[in-house]
């Protein structure tokens, strides 16, 4: 079933994780997909393991979402070579974790601007293409822990509630041109960032979750690949929490 075909989706940090498995799961959904990664080694590596798909499909752009010349640029780019943007998927994000008492000024900031700033810069450049053509849809990352806090993410978790709020206000504003607005809030997923976890805290997890197991980027990823179809135009200005029942 191909629900995005003739539609231009762009992904941001679209190399790996989530990001990743959505954009797999748009090409399968027939949607031309632009990620975007400052990450070029994976880049290229999914570039390549991806080599089925031309450029007339899959493109790839280095880009800053926390510098704001650099994303108005690359969102003409990707209007140029596309022909139209329908699709912005808020991805990319970082973490930078510490109790209050021990987190600098730094990481505040770092994940402020990444996670909360470059949402914005992302979803203003891209609105107006939307606008335009009076279709679109803007799906961003929110997280569960932006719905109940967790320990040592004070920085983390006020960029995910402040995503959950956005989501809102831009139901409200941008509803009457088409476009709608949602977040989607993962619980524990099995991504690369796991990896550091130790396993007796990856079993703590599990056990919280009532299925009993982490998640997969590709459970997000059907998420967002609904969210973004016909199927769900009047669903708009909702958080949806993908955790396993973790928030129940």
């Amino acid at each position: 079933m191909e629900r995005l075909k003739n539609k231009t989706a762009i992904i941001t940090g679209g190399a790996s994780g989530i990001g990743k498995a959505t954009a797999q799961r748009f090409l399968e959904e027939g949607a031309n997909v632009a990620i975007w990664d400052i990450d070029q080694r994976r880049s290229a590596d999914l570039k390549m393991a991806w080599s089925q798909y031309d450029e007339s499909r899959l493109r790839f752009y280095p880009v800053n979402t926390t510098d704001w010349s650099a994303v108005e640029a690359a969102t003409a780019q990707v209007a140029q070579d596309f022909g139209a943007i329908h699709i912005l998927v808020n991805n990319a994000g970082i973490t930078r974790d510490a109790s209050l008492k021990k987190m600098t000024p730094e990481q505040w900031q770092q994940v402020i601007d990444v996670n909360l700033t470059g949402v914005f810069y992302c979803t203003k450049a891209v609105y107006p293409h939307l606008e335009a053509q009076q279709w679109g849809r803007i799906l961003s990352a929110a997280s569960v822990v932006g719905l109940y806090g967790n320990f040592g993410q004070s920085n983390y978790v006020a960029t995910k509630a402040g995503i959950i709020g956005m989501t809102k206000v831009w139901a409200r504003e941008f509803g009457k041109k088409g476009i709608t607005a949602n977040a989607v809030a993962p619980g524990f997923i099995q991504t690369e960032m796991m990896d550091a976890i130790p396993e007796n805290v990856l079993a703590g997890m599990r056990e919280k979750c009532p299925l009993q197991r982490l998640g997969k980027p590709e459970e997000i990823a059907a998420a967002y690949a609904f969210l973004a179809s016909e199927e769900a135009g009047f669903i708009n200005g909702e958080t949806l929490s993908v955790d396993g029942g973790l928030t129940v």
